[in-house]
C-alpha cells in the first residue's frame, strides 16, 4: 500500500488537489491499471506497467488542510463543489506574519508525520503551506512532490516566489505547468530526472466541472448579460496596501464602469483597507462588490464576462483556456505561456496605462489566443501514474 498526503492551504489549492484525489481513487480502483491518454495501453505500456498490474494496489490517499487561509462557509463550498472529501487533517494554523504562519504549519504538519508515516507528500502551488510542509517532509526523509513546479516571477519581492524556489530545490518530483518551467528549473540545477511537464491540474478540474460551470445562476443573481460586464479580482499588496495606489485602482474602475457594469469579488483585506483609506464613497455604483464566491460561480463569471482584470495567478490561467482577455495588474508574470500564447495581457502597475488598454480592448482589440500544450484535463492521471511508476518500483 502507499501512503499519500496531498496538503491544502489556500483555496487555488483546492483545484489542483481535487483532480489528483480522482486520479487516485481511479487507479487504486483500477488495482493499479491506468489507460493511457489515448484511451488504451499500448504494448509498450503494459510491459512497463506488468509489476504493478499483477498485484492489487492500494493508495490511501489522505488531505491534510493547513487552514492557512480559512472561512468556514467557502471551505465547505469548495469541498463540496469539488466533490472532495472532508480533510483527513485540518491543522487550522490561521493567519499571522509570513514567519508565525509558516512556522505554525511545520509544526503542526511534522506531527501528522510522524503518526501516519507516508510515503510521500504532495505540495501544490506557491503558498506557505507549500514551503511549510515540503520543509517538514524532507527533514523526517520523506518524498516530496512539487506540483506546478518550476513557474517563476523572477520578483524576490513577492512571497510566492520565495516559496516556490526554495520548495522546487528540496523536492524529489517537480511536475511542471508550462515549457517555462523546463527551462527555469534546467538554469537552477536540478536534475532532468526529477522533472515531468505534465500539464495544468487546475485546468482539468477546469474542463471537469464546466457543465456545472454552465448551469450556474450567478448572472441572473446579479443581472448581468454575458459579454456585457467586466471582471476585477485584486488582492496583491503592491496594488491594495497603499492609499494612493488602491485610490488610483478604484479611479481606474470608477472610468471603466461608466462602459460596462463591473462585478468586484473583494479579497477581505482589499475590503478592509477601502475602509481604513476612507474610499468607500469613491466606488461608482456600477461597480458591484461581492464577498467571496464559490467556484462553480466564480468560473461563470470568468467564461461570460467581456474582460477579467486582475493581479491573481491562477485567472490568468483560467482565461486563457475560456478565451477570454485579461488584463493583469503587475509588473511580471509566473505563468508566461497565458502572455506568450494565451489571452493575457500583462499592462504593470500604471492604471492610468491599464486603463489605456482596457478601452482598446473593450473596444474590440482583442488577442486572440491558443490553449497552451498539455492542458487538456489528463495532468492529474500522468502526475498519478508517474508517481505509482517511480514509488512502487
Amino acid at each position: 500500500m502507499l501512503k499519500i498526503i496531498s496538503v491544502v492551504g489556500a483555496r487555488p489549492n483546492f483545484m489542483k488537489v481535487a483532480p489528483l484525489h480522482k486520479a487516485f481513487e481511479k487507479l487504486s480502483e483500477e488495482s493499479g491499471k491506468w489507460k493511457s491518454a489515448e484511451g488504451g495501453e499500448s504494448k509498450k505500456e503494459e510491459e512497463k506497467n506488468s509489476s504493478i498490474a499483477h498485484q492489487p494496489l492500494t493508495i490511501n490517499h489522505l488531505i491534510c488542510h493547513t487552514g492557512q487561509h480559512y472561512d468556514e462557509k467557502m471551505s465547505k463550498v469548495f469541498f463540496d463543489e469539488l466533490e472532495l472529501p472532508k480533510p483527513d487533517f485540518y491543522l487550522g494554523v490561521g493567519s499571522g506574519s509570513h514567519a508565525e504562519q509558516t512556522a505554525k504549519v511545520m509544526i503542526e504538519f511534522e506531527k501528522i508525520l510522524l503518526q501516519e508515516k507516508p510515503d510521500l507528500v504532495i505540495v501544490v502551488g506557491d503558498v506557505n503551506s507549500t514551503i511549510a510542509c515540503s520543509l517538514a517532509a524532507v527533514k523526517l526523509h520523506i518524498k516530496v512532490a512539487h506540483v506546478e513546479a518550476g513557474l517563476r516571477s523572477f520578483d524576490k519581492e513577492m512571497p510566492e516566489e520565495i516559496n516556490r524556489v526554495l520548495t522546487d530545490t528540496i523536492s524529489d518530483f517537480l511536475f511542471i505547468t508550462e515549457k517555462s518551467g523546463l527551462e527555469n528549473l534546467k538554469n537552477s540545477g536540478i536534475s532532468d530526472e526529477k522533472v515531468f511537464f505534465v500539464g495544468n491540474c487546475m485546468i482539468d478540474s477546469l474542463i471537469h466541472y464546466l457543465p456545472k460551470v454552465d448551469k450556474s445562476t450567478i448572472l441572473e443573481t446579479y443581472c448581468l448579460l454575458p459579454t456585457a460586464y467586466l471582471l476585477v479580482t485584486l488582492h496583491r499588496p503592491s496594488n491594495v496596501d497603499e492609499a494612493k495606489s488602491l485610490r488610483e485602482v478604484i479611479e481606474m474602475l470608477n472610468h471603466l464602469s461608466e462602459k460596462r457594469k463591473i462585478v468586484f469579488p473583494i479579497h477581505p483585506r482589499t475590503r478592509a483597507n477601502i475602509k481604513a483609506f476612507g474610499l468607500e464613497s469613491f466606488l461608482n455604483e456600477n461597480i458591484i462588490l461581492t464577498d467571496p464566491i464559490g467556484y462553480l460561480d466564480f468560473i461563470s463569471l470568468v467564461k461570460n464576462c467581456e474582460l477579467v482584470i486582475t493581479d491573481s495567478g491562477g485567472i490568468q490561467e483560467e482565461s486563457t483556456y475560456l478565451g477570454v482577455q485579461c488584463l493583469t495588474l503587475r509588473d511580471n508574470t509566473e505563468r508566461p505561456v497565458t502572455v506568450e500564447v494565451g489571452t493575457n495581457h500583462l499592462v504593470g502597475t500604471d492604471f492610468k496605462k491599464a486603463e489605456l488598454a482596457a478601452v482598446e480592448i473593450l473596444s474590440g482589440k482583442k488577442k486572440i489566443g491558443k490553449i497552451p500544450e498539455l492542458w487538456d484535463g489528463k495532468a492529474a492521471e500522468r502526475i498519478v501514474r508517474i508517481l505509482v511508476e517511480k514509488l512502487n518500483c
